[in-house]
């Protein structure tokens, strides 16, 4: 499995936690995961109800049944710069005092495929990091990345900053970010739901991915609702089926099936959310034809409630594993 996982996905498809769960699910049998933000939300943070993430290296949880590391990261484009012109530039103070003026803010607004070049920087960094013995730091490195109308120019720097570096340190980094970023080293997962808007972003990224050269992974499906009715039932929602649903209701001890009774208005109701019901599975069927036909691993991941907490975030992680999403 490729040991860089960038996960991407339309604003609201939960793609932050997809790409936690993900870390906690590859973090297994001792290895070590490294969870990287670039948007600067702390949402991975509040996901693991840890502490606001500084800018450097965190242990953030440990993986059920194997003792599994999760690390966590924050990258910050002004840091991450001080870092690029210290290593560099050797500037030191001079670098903190360009801070200071507020030029590192400016360097990195005025130039947004610097900014990218610096955050991508760092996860590619992580992902090639040797210990002494020559063994990887980090078995995987989660990169939760920026939307999926944003994702293919955000990992294509070197095309980004051709206008600003043509050579130097600059160019040259952003050559070796590309080399990370186009090789089997990295999957570029997609995150959406069974909903027409995110599934159509999800097929335009894939095909502006492509376009650019970058290696496309999965596609996950999340907050999947369960259906509650069979098929019969659900044809059976479609048609005028009252009388039946009455009598039904009646022998169920719900109250008279004859007009005005307990069972006759409870039909109404019952058949109105039978409908919807029957309306988004149908919605649900047509969306799942669109994903079959990009071509990809697409996998699912159940919704898990109202809110997401720590434990929801291990039992999507637990469905992963099952799902072999994490092989």
């Amino acid at each position: 499995m490729s040991r860089l996982q960038v996960v991407s996905g339309k604003g609201g498809t939960g793609k932050t936690t997809v790409a936690a769960a993900l870390a906690l699910a590859l973090a297994r049998e001792g290895g070590r995961t490294l969870l990287v933000e670039v948007e600067g939300r702390q949402g991975l943070a509040q996901l693991f109800g840890a502490e606001a993430l500084p800018y450097e290296e965190r242990k953030i949880a440990v993986a059920p049944g194997g003792g599994g590391e999760v690390y966590a990261l924050a990258i910050d484009a002004e840091r991450a710069l001080l870092d690029y012109l210290q290593m560099f530039y050797k500037l030191g103070s001079a670098g903190r005092a360009l801070k200071k003026l507020g030029a590192i803010d400016f360097a990195t607004t005025i130039a947004p495929g610097l900014r990218d070049v610096l955050l991508t920087g760092k996860a590619c960094e992580a992902v090639r990091r040797k210990d002494k013995s020559g063994r990887y730091v980090y078995d995987h490195v989660i990169m939760d990345a920026p939307p999926t109308g944003r994702i293919t120019r955000f990992l294509n720097v070197n095309d980004e900053v051709a206008g600003l570096a043509r050579f130097g340190p600059i160019h040259n980094q952003a050559q070796a970010v590309m080399k990370v970023l186009k090789s089997p080293e990295t999957a570029v997962h997609l995150v959406t739901l069974l909903e027409e808007m995110p599934v159509q972003e999800t097929a335009d990224g894939i095909e502006e991915l492509r376009r650019a050269g970058l290696p496309v992974g999965r596609v996950v499906v999340n907050m999947v609702r369960p259906h509650h009715l069979d098929e019969d039932t659900l044809r059976t929602a479609a048609g005028d089926h009252r009388a039946e649903v009455a009598k039904s209701l009646s022998r169920a001890g719900l109250g008279g099936a004859r007009r005005g009774g307990l069972a006759e208005r409870l039909v109404d109701p019952l058949l109105t959310q039978a409908a919807e019901h029957a309306s988004r599975v149908e919605l649900e069927r047509a969306q799942r034809a669109v994903l079959a036909g990009l071509d990809l691993p697409t996998y699912e991941l159940p919704l898990l409630g109202a809110g997401m907490d720590l434990a929801g975030l291990y039992a999507l992680a637990k469905e992963l594993r099952k799902q072999s999403v994490a092989e």
